[in-house]
């Protein structure tokens, strides 16, 4: 066979696979399959903006997350957790579909899922499952597109969502078995006004951050907003074990990284992985960790399997529901890819990745614009960059501090990181001689796996080709 016939051979069959009918909307969602173990209730419960790093289980030490270690103690932490795009709205809607963001319609932050592929709450109803959400589940106004059979509270900072959801439980009477979604607003932007008892003088910087006074600030702030979430987390949890009996299975995970220089919108580890732990008594081996790396896609399959479904091999996901039993012998995947398209003109700056156990490779498709986020475009709004400007002027007189500024808005077309050596992804050996095979090896196998997803989609929006905030308004 010749490269061209290849290459129309492999066309068709991305063209074959990209909605197949296993992947349509159920004809008789109601229909229950037979189930031959119980099956459990099960609680997904979804934090907003949340890094690996930014939890106690994760590693901080500044971090106030009481109710989420003693989840890691009761359950299996999967240390190497991964989204399939660090926005919103992607990321979310590839969990929901169990299908990489090219193949689910859902590329940029604020577009949501094709409404012809067939949604997890269409899943779990087929088991026989009642589905429901409260808070932000998927990206706002999308939920009433997923297919729950109840959702509220929704919308932008509803933090009515978790109160909600505890009320609905106390209240049911259903004999279904329960599948709830919890989504908290929490840490996303706005923060807290105050530090709320976290002193911004003793707080640890997260690498590739310049230390000034208003950024001390602002990540106290950020803390806060993170110790909200962990007391919703633990209302909910209380709220569960009493109405649902303490045997149920409970996910908890983040849709991305935190809304910090090179977290959110960023393919760099602060921005892609997240936390993930299972809680499930007599399955999960309590305290128990793995390193075996695992994507937001494989959560769709693994709550099928968990609910005695049989999850389609047309999904990009993977069920890791081997691993709650016995998380030594699962091997979990052997790369990550990750996708960002952007978020409205406010960031316009695709980039695609794969990642290895060692490895980190990066292609930024538009070099030659800068990139940019709300961070830098909207300093003066919601309070999320308002230290960014003190980043600039620090960046006038200190060569570090202009290095990371540089580094914020100016990427290279290509970045490899030893993740071994590396594990902050600071130093780029794209151009190194000594790692060239792993260049050329990683840079084929991206390719690949974009030509099998039909991700050559084009990217809406304008790019940015001169810093400074977006509105024009004064940085101060």
């Amino acid at each position: 066979m010749t490269r061209f016939t290849r290459r129309i051979v492999l066309a068709l069959g991305v063209a074959l696979i990209v909605t197949p009918p296993a992947l349509a909307r159920d004809t008789a969602p109601g229909r229950r399959a037979p189930a031959t173990k119980p099956q459990p209730n099960i609680v997904v419960f979804l934090a907003d903006d949340l890094g690996y790093r930014d939890t106690t289980p994760g590693g901080d030490r500044d971090a106030r997350t009481p109710n989420l270690a003693k989840l890691a103690a009761d359950g299996l932490s999967f240390d190497q957790a991964f989204v399939a795009s660090p926005a919103c709205a992607p990321s979310r809607a590839a969990m929901l579909t169990g299908l990489m963001p090219a193949r689910n319609g859902a590329e940029a932050n604020h577009d949501k899922a094709r409404d012809d592929l067939r949604k997890l709450p269409a899943y779990l109803q087929a088991q026989g499952y009642q589905v429901v959400a409260f808070g932000k589940v998927a990206h706002y106004k999308h939920t009433k597109d997923y297919g729950f059979d109840h959702f509220a509270h929704d919308t932008f900072h509803d933090h009515d969502g978790v109160p909600a959801a505890i009320s609905w439980l106390k209240a049911r009477t259903d004999k279904r078995p329960l599948a709830i979604f919890v989504g908290s607003n929490w840490p996303h932007v706005p923060w807290p006004e105050s530090s709320e008892g976290f002193d911004p003088a003793a707080i640890k910087l997260p690498p590739k951050s310049i230390d000034t006074p208003q950024t001390r600030e602002a990540r106290a702030r950020y803390h806060a907003a993170v110790a909200r979430m962990d007391k919703e987390l633990g209302e909910t949890l209380t709220a569960v074990d009493a109405t649902l009996g303490k045997d149920s299975l409970v996910l908890f995970s983040s849709d991305h990284g935190a809304q910090w220089p090179f977290g959110k919108w960023n393919l760099y580890d602060t921005g892609t992985r997240t936390p993930l732990i299972v809680r499930w008594p007599g399955q999960v081996k309590p305290g128990s960790q793995t390193q075996a790396m695992v994507s937001w896609v494989d959560i769709l399959p693994t709550l099928v399997e968990v609910a005695g479904g049989k999850p389609s091999a047309e999904l990009d996901g993977r069920s890791f529901a081997a691993a709650l039993r016995s998380q030594n012998r699962f091997k979990g995947r052997p790369e990550i890819f990750t996708t960002h398209n952007n978020d409205v003109s406010i960031n316009v700056f695709p980039m695609r990745s794969v990642r290895t156990a060692r490895w980190k490779y990066i292609v930024n498709l538009r070099p030659e614009t800068l990139f940019t986020t709300h961070i830098d475009q909207w300093a003066g709004r919601l309070g999320s960059g308002a230290y960014f400007p003190s980043w600039r002027r620090a960046a006038e007189g200190d060569a570090r501090a202009k290095a990371i500024v540089d580094a914020y808005y100016t990427r290279p077309p290509e970045e490899l990181y030893d993740l071994t050596t590396d594990p902050d992804e600071t130093r780029n050996l794209a151009a190194d001689p000594r790692h060239q095979k792993v260049m050329v090896k990683l840079r084929a196998k991206l390719a690949d796996w974009r030509r099998d997803q039909g991700d050559d989609h084009p990217v809406r929006g304008k790019p940015h080709f001169e810093r400074g905030p977006i509105d024009g308004r004064p940085e101060d």
